[in-house]
């Protein structure tokens, strides 16, 4: 992976919407193999909006792994997340534990090999909003790699 032309993409497609006022609160890049054996840690090939916790990562990569989307939840910061809809390469979550009366949410995308994570504030609207950053995003990255 051209790691230049990633970041020039992150640049354009996410920083440029993460902050108040924006689609996203937050987004982060995993680096994400997932075919490679399971002691090989994720890194945070990105990052805005967060300071995210590399072990923390790794637990939420673990989490997708075990591919028990339904039945456990997973934490990002200090929210605590429920998935609500599974798609074919991405899925979404609600916080189980925000104070904000509209809500937090999550998108998890894997594309070729990252996993992307955008956070959101709001519900219906604001995650539409965040999809279309992320989706975006992903498209950019895939194709380059076509």
């Amino acid at each position: 992976m051209d790691w230049a032309f990633v970041h020039k993409v992150w640049e354009k497609s996410i920083s440029s919407n993460v902050g108040s006022g924006q689609p996203l609160k937050a987004a982060l890049l995993l680096n994400y193999d997932p075919n490679a054996p399971s002691r090989l840690m994720s890194t945070i090939a990105e990052q805005e909006g967060i300071m995210a916790d590399p072990t923390e990562m790794c637990e939420l990569i673990c989490f997708v792994r075990r591919n028990k989307l339904r039945t456990e939840s997973f934490v990002i910061g200090q929210n605590q997340y429920l998935v609500t809809s599974i798609h074919e390469s991405w899925f979404c979550a609600r916080s189980m534990s925000t104070s904000k009366p509209a809500g937090e949410g999550a998108i998890l995308m894997q594309t070729g090999a990252f996993f992307l994570i955008g956070l959101y504030d709001g519900s219906i609207g604001s995650a539409s909003r965040a999809m279309v950053v992320l989706d975006q995003f992903s498209w950019q990255l895939n194709r380059r790699n076509h």
